[in-house]
């Protein structure tokens, strides 16, 4: 007898739908093909196990699986259910009705428990345009993959329970998730606030142009002076996700096994804080069987890389490429996939080894070719990519302990989405451009005309500042920025000027 199951197979963050062909006839072998990896051919130890345990038995016949499409591989122990159904309809135990509008994903253990699985959020959506009526999922993967409607979704958490709902036994209601309630309940869920920090008005406003334009930035101070409490608080003041950036969010996390159980879909933007130690595939992703790397577990949010002159340089150097592209691209042999990385670089560092270059209190023991050294770590070509540099200064004391309170990071966010509505409405024509930070050359041109006054203080900065010709660009998406801040649909010489200040690492002898 033949039968059919229908499972799901993630390649990147997108799924394919997988037909698990199941032939019982004479004989007594156990054959599985259609390029299974080890964990796939290992199910058959816990099917045994499983469905021995339930009551049923391991039909004395001749089993062939077949897993099609048959070039594709199939990765992980998930089509441990549909194989387990699949030899229980083929050999007569369960009736084979239903089958044909169902998918169904799902590790067992030996006594036919659910364990969760990964990616099931991308295997949801690709079920739904498949055109399958219902999906079985175990039950902490259920809410994540009910965000997708127009799907009944069922998260059940053993084996004798799936086979109960497929011989209509038993019916239990599929879960439902109301995503406007979803987002309203967690959408602002953060500890932190720009409430908190004390002081540090000047690099609060430059996160917060950084924020408005979508700017990457590289924060310079010595130890404790408050670069990583403000750059933890940054995701606090960018714009809410939308649900197309949250569903999108949601899928690498899935496919990446980094969903919480029982979550449904990721309404805070991402925050990545990767240690210096980190390997160039765990920062970029990769590895034998692909998987999204810390670049893209921070699309639509940020990356915090601290201590940005102690990571390697071959790590750093390999976001050059994602940075500029907005995404990145894995290559094997035999196939290649693609993963988003849109995300808000924020690095920090000290000025020099010992940490206290340019320190008003403590002197810096350091000479200057060892400043120069230390920070020439980090190539031209990536600072180049980053438009906001900023000096952090250590709080004096009576700033420390003010009673005041600081603005909170709600009335920031405001002002920052109002500034992305302008650029929304300006880049409407420009395929995908969002912000300011992604605007070329060309839209340069188009959307950042000076006036005579405004081109006179952009020369003479580049001529008495010593600021590279690499500079001139940034202070032109960064003025544009500030502008839309203020709502001036032009730039005006203190914009420009504005600008000018967030371009340290760019003057001549900065570091002697």
């Amino acid at each position: 007898m033949l039968v059919k199951t229908y499972a799901s197979a993630v390649h990147g963050i997108n799924a394919t739908s997988i037909t698990v062909e199941v032939h019982a006839s004479r004989g007594f072998k156990f054959h599985l093909v259609g390029l299974p990896d080890n964990a796939v051919k290992e199910s058959q130890q816990r099917i045994v196990s499983s469905l021995k345990t339930n009551g049923f038995e391991w039909p004395g016949m001749c089993i062939t699986v077949n897993m099609a499409p048959a070039d594709i591989r199939k990765e992980g122990s998930a089509y441990d259910l549909p194989l387990a159904v699949g030899i229980l309809a083929a050999s007569g135990q369960i009736s084979a009705k239903n089958l044909e509008t169902t998918v169904m994903m799902g590790e067992l253990s030996l006594d036919g428990g659910l364990h969760p699985v990964k990616g099931v959020l991308p295997m949801a959506l690709q079920a739904r345009e498949a055109g399958f009526r219902r999906l079985i999922v175990p039950g902490a993967n259920a809410r994540e993959a009910a965000v997708v409607k127009g799907l009944e979704v069922y998260g059940l958490g053993h084996l004798r329970e799936v086979v109960d709902m497929l011989e209509e036994k038993n019916t239990p209601e599929p879960v439902y998730i109301d995503l406007e309630a979803e987002f309203e309940r967690q959408g602002n869920r953060y500890d932190v606030d720009f409430a908190d920090v004390k002081g540090q008005e000047n690099v609060k406003r430059a996160l917060e142009i950084a924020a408005a334009g979508g700017h990457n930035v590289i924060m310079i101070g010595p130890p404790g002076a408050g670069k990583t409490m403000l750059a933890r608080r940054l995701p606090t003041i960018v714009p809410p996700l939308s649900l197309e950036e949250a569903l999108e969010t949601t899928k690498i996390h899935s496919v990446a096994g980094k969903m919480e159980s029982n979550a449904s879909l990721m309404t805070c933007r991402p925050f990545r804080s990767p240690h210096h130690t980190i390997s160039d595939v765990a920062l970029v992703g990769g590895g034998s069987y692909p998987q999204p790397g810390e670049i893209s577990l921070a699309h639509n949010g940020v990356l915090f890389l601290d201590e940005l002159p102690e990571f390697k340089r071959t790590v750093l150097e390999v976001m050059r490429q994602p940075l500029e592209d907005r995404v990145i691209t894995i290559s094997r042999a035999r196939f290649a996939v693609e993963y988003p990385a849109s995300f808000m670089l924020v690095a920090s560092m000290n000025p020099c080894p010992c940490g206290y270059y340019n320190h008003p209190d403590k002197p810096c023991v350091c000479t200057p070719g060892v400043v120069q050294k230390y920070l020439h770590r980090i190539s031209g070509p990536l600072l180049d990519r980053i438009d906001i540099h900023i000096e952090v200064v250590p709080v004096p004391f009576e700033k420390l302990g003010d009673i005041g309170e600081a603005e909170p990071s709600l009335a920031v966010r405001e002002r920052v989405t109002e500034a992305r509505k302008v650029q929304e409405t300006r880049f409407k024509e420009e395929n995908g451009v969002f912000c300011n930070a992604q605007m070329t050359s060309r839209m340069l041109r188009k959307y950042c005309n000076l006036n005579e006054s405004g081109r006179l203080i952009l020369k003479n900065a580049m001529d008495k500042l010593g600021l590279s010709a690499r500079a001139y660009d940034r202070i032109l998406k960064v003025s544009r920025t500030i502008a839309d801040l203020e709502k001036c649909p032009d730039i005006l010489p203190s914009h420009l000027a504005e600008a000018i200040q967030y371009r340290n690492l760019d003057r001549e002898g900065w570091a002697g």
